[in-house]
């Protein structure tokens, strides 16, 4: 016998992540209830086809089966189903009793131990499948297998019984989890240049990432990059279109003096599309690129203007050419930035990252200080006049999103933005700054991703957090006192003082995304066994509502963090 050829892959090669949902079953029990169960294993695969999505808006693929799962014969029949649909994430949704180990450990049994799995259940008498999820959960905890258990609600009676709002938001906030941890696996950033500015904690931890993410940083030299421009390896014509795009848009705000200052910022549109289509043609899901010192601020060589409208542009939901996917990028190839943005902007279905300097701390007493000195009334009912704020402001990567609110139209947002020269000082090389003042009241997660070298895990500092909106004067005055000419947002976090947010920053630089909800981030840090630190005082360990349940398998071994290590 001859061997097989494989056919060739046309088109993209990414395998996106699929989402399988089955049902073990009683066999004992009779038609009518395996009806019902089969309803209620398409009403949950349902749900999560349309409460779940790609960075992109795209929708993932769910499969069901209505072969329940009653046996071993029958564990093997729906194991060659998901593995055929591709698989990578499975959820099970008992309404009956059955015998773990005949059922779901033999289904299991055929797939890798890393596989995420989540079993959602009613809270139902009449054939308990709750008393199966736990004895299922308890089973695999005991194995070392890590699983998320989704106790809900839906009626104990009827053929079609449909499970509440808060289940269905339960179950989707872990699916978009799960397929960020499985859809990110096998996939690259581009990372231009070394480990810029000496940020050790801004390092490329190749190994470890690879081994903990799956994710590979592809590396190149920033002399190819600067080659690819001079050579004009981009679309003279598109570039010519994507600058009328900007003067069309900014007008004056666009601040150039003359010719040369022009052609400067042109070459940051240049790279842009340099970027995006090396990124493009390498399947990128994330990038960065490395300014200071040897690109555009050391004067032992030639200086070469900045890139933070690039940038900008690769955060951003849109472009020249319109509405588009937010390409998490970081600026000075902070890795580890990269990595938190990346996280964020998959596990909320696609918002755009912020890229922040963790700049200075305003403590209440300097703010109402300030405020006195400027003669600016404050509202004691604000949270920032009293708890305090952060200015977050960097040179580049700010998403032009932030320029607005979630919702916001492109015209809208980038009457807010200006694109002031740059700093000198900073940037001998010249270019363009990117610059606005992100409105009040936009919630999210701020945070950071960290790694320690001690236990060789990474771990994500972070706390909900909302923007502020300041007195115009006082916010001017603000964004003076570090540099006036960087995005500015002012980042109000919502348990942590501002005493332990400065004390407890892993890094120079933290990243916010907004409508990132806290149970998402757990139960994806519990999938990629990241460490969650959280060391505010008054953070509460469990908060009804917002935190994911804690996995039985963290109870068992002592706390979250010692079964990561445990795990590790």
């Amino acid at each position: 016998m001859a061997a097989t050829l494989l056919e060739d892959v046309k088109g993209n090669p990414i395998v996106n992540p699929v989402i399988g949902v089955c049902a073990p079953c009683d066999p004992r029990v009779n038609d009518t209830v395996r009806v019902r169960v089969r309803n209620i294993t398409k009403h949950i695969a349902d749900t999560i086809e349309n409460g779940v999505c790609l960075p992109d808006g795209s929708k993932i693929k769910v499969v069901y089966t209505n072969q329940t799962v009653e046996s071993e014969l029958h564990a093997d029949i729906v194991a060659r189903q998901f593995k055929d649909a591709g698989v990578s994430a499975i959820v099970m949704c008992p309404d009956t009793w059955s015998f773990p180990q005949i059922t779901a450990m033999s289904l299991l049994s055929h797939f890798p131990k890393e596989t995420p799995v989540n079993i959602t259940c009613g809270n139902s008498a009449p054939y308990p499948g709750v008393v199966f999820a736990h004895a299922l959960s308890g089973a695999l905890s005991q194995s070392g297998k890590l699983v998320h258990l989704n106790v809900g609600t839906w009626p104990d009676s009827g053929q079609d019984p449909k499970m509440t709002k808060a289940t269905g938001e339960a179950l989707v906030d872990w699916c978009q989890a799960a397929i960020t941890h499985v859809g990110l696996k096998g996939r690259r950033v581009l990372v231009w240049g070394h480990d810029s500015m000496g940020m050790e904690t801004a390092l490329s931890h190749i190994i470890p990432t690879r081994n903990t993410f799956g994710i590979e940083i592809a590396r190149m030299d920033m002399k190819l990059l600067a080659d690819l421009i001079a050579k004009g390896a981009y679309d003279k014509k598109e570039l010519k279109d994507m600058r009328g795009w900007v003067d069309k848009n900014f007008g004056k705000r666009l601040m150039v003096k003359g010719k040369k200052e022009s052609e400067a910022f042109d070459m940051g549109l240049a790279a842009y599309l340099v970027i995006r289509d090396m990124m493009a043609e390498m399947n990128c899901v994330g990038g960065g690129f490395m300014n200071q010192l040897e690109w555009g601020s050391d004067k032992r060589g030639l200086p070469l203007p900045v890139m933070d409208i690039a940038e900008s542009l690769f955060n951003s939901t849109f472009d020249h050419n319109g509405k588009k996917e937010a390409i998490p990028y970081a600026t000075e190839a902070d890795t580890q930035g990269l990595l938190t943005m990346l996280f964020f902007t998959w596990l909320s279905g696609g918002n755009a990252p912020l890229f922040m300097d963790f700049r200075k701390v305003w403590e209440s007493w300097e703010i109402k200080q300030l405020a006195k000195k400027l003669k600016v009334k404050l509202n004691n009912k604000d949270h920032w006049v009293n708890g305090g704020l952060v200015d977050g402001d960097n040179s580049g990567s700010a998403a032009l999103d932030w320029a607005g609110k979630p919702g916001w139209s492109m015209s809208q947002i980038l009457k807010n933005v200006s694109l002031p020269p740059v700093e000198d000082f900073y940037f001998p090389g010249g270019g363009n700054s990117v610059t606005f003042i992100t409105p009040g009241g936009i919630e999210g997660i701020a945070g950071r991703m960290c790694y320690s070298a001690l236990n060789d895990t990474f771990g994500m500092v972070w706390d909900e957090a909302v923007t502020a909106e300041l007195p115009a004067k006082l916010a001017s005055a603000i964004a003076n006192s570090s540099n006036v000419t960087w995005p500015h947002t002012w980042v109000c976090p919502k348990y942590a003082t501002m005493t332990e947010y400065k004390q407890y920053a892993p890094a120079n630089h933290f990243h916010m995304t907004w409508n990132l909800k806290p149970a998402r981030l757990q139960y994806w840090m519990d999938l990629a066994n990241v460490m969650s630190l959280t060391p505010w005082q008054a953070r509460p360990s469990f908060i009804e509502g917002v935190d994911r349940p804690q996995p039985l398998i963290h109870i068992m071994n002592g706390g979250e963090n010692a079964a990561k290590l445990l795990m590790k």
